[in-house]
């Protein structure tokens, strides 16, 4: 990912939907505005999940990729 300074890392492997955007959620609002949110998951759907929820709620994908089955995102918090 990024070398940009993580704030907090999101590990939401073995879990499906809707669970990893339930989980992301919670964890976007115990971070502060600007700050960066890394999340780990094992879910295909994320794929698709995580771009619309950014999309949906304002805030910034950085990064996304996968590896071996492994999906990571890279979340800046808007506002």
């Amino acid at each position: 990912m990024s070398d940009a300074k993580l704030n907090k890392v999101l590990d939401t492997s073995g879990l499906c939907c809707p669970m990893p955007i339930v989980q992301t959620n919670k964890a976007i609002r115990s971070i502060a505005s600007g700050e960066l949110l890394e999340i780990v998951a094992t879910d295909p759907g994320t794929e698709k999940d995580i771009p619309s929820w950014c999309e949906r709620t304002g805030h910034q994908l950085l990064e996304s990729r996968v590896v071996n089955g492994n999906y990571t995102y890279l979340i800046k918090k808007q506002g």
